[in-house]
């Protein structure tokens, strides 16, 4: 949340970038962007552009770390040092990152059936090209794709999505601005087939009531969110589908 002087976010019921309180920025996701991993995807969540990328599972290396009943996940979190003129772009590791990264590797820790790969690593890695607010439930929602298309089971295909609060008025998926200068923001994380919460952070101050409705509002959009990821992960196969009818 940002500090001076607070710019006009609503104007005649809409936000600044045209939209209404609850709606999404328009989300599109491209899988297998990166040929070389086991799964990867890229996503477009309004200005943010994001690539996700799986590798493994492998033998978890140094050895000292290997876990003989489960796999361990790594996660890296990184802005690239030109997506935003912030200090988080800036080149090298950073508390945020660091901390982005931590809290992806428990939503998917969550999420991957581990205990499949004792002894075994799987690394996740996500690189935002631009950033545009959300970039960490962009993230994590675009990991679930490029896990899901590595082959690797889980048990739920995770999404994520900020709400906010600015004046008295709640919103959903807040940009750059809406986030600089909201009076809270919360990213969820869920799983979409329990509704179980893997995810929630919050910045500033909601009562029990808002937090109530942030959450209706994070699963209703989470329909939309998850029909987004399945569309992505099918899409590859569909494509062979298509060859082979030909």
């Amino acid at each position: 949340m940002g500090g001076g002087e607070k710019p006009e976010l609503f104007k005649d019921g809409k936000r600044l970038d045209g939209r209404g309180p609850e709606d999404l920025r328009e989300i599109k996701i491209i899988p297998d962007y990166i040929k070389n991993a086991d799964g990867s995807a890229y996503i477009e969540w309004g200005n943010n552009k994001i690539i996700a990328a799986v590798y493994g599972p492998q033998e978890a290396l140094p050895k000292h770390v290997q876990d003989p009943q489960r796999a361990i996940i790594k996660c890296r979190y990184q802005m690239a040092p030109f997506s935003s003129l912030e200090e988080h772009g800036r080149t090298g590791p950073n508390r945020r990152a660091t901390e982005i990264s931590k809290v992806t590797k428990e939503v998917f820790e969550n999420a991957v059936l581990l205990d499949y790969f004792p002894g075994s690593e799987i690394n996740l890695y996500i690189e935002v090209l631009q950033g545009d607010g959300g970039t960490r439930a962009a993230g994590i929602t675009v990991a679930s794709v490029a896990m899901a298309l590595s082959g690797i089971p889980m048990r739920d295909l995770p999404y994520s999505v900020s709400v906010g609060k600015v004046g008295d008025k709640l919103i959903l998926d807040l940009n750059k601005i809406e986030d600089n200068y909201s009076d809270a923001d919360m990213p969820i994380a869920m799983s979409p087939k329990s509704n179980d919460i893997v995810l929630l952070q919050m910045d500033g101050n909601l009562t029990k009531e808002e937090i109530k409705q942030g959450l209706i509002m994070v699963q209703k959009a989470g329909e939309t969110i998850s029909r987004i990821q399945r569309e992505a992960i099918k899409a590859p196969y569909e494509r062979i589908a298509e060859r082979y009818k030909k």
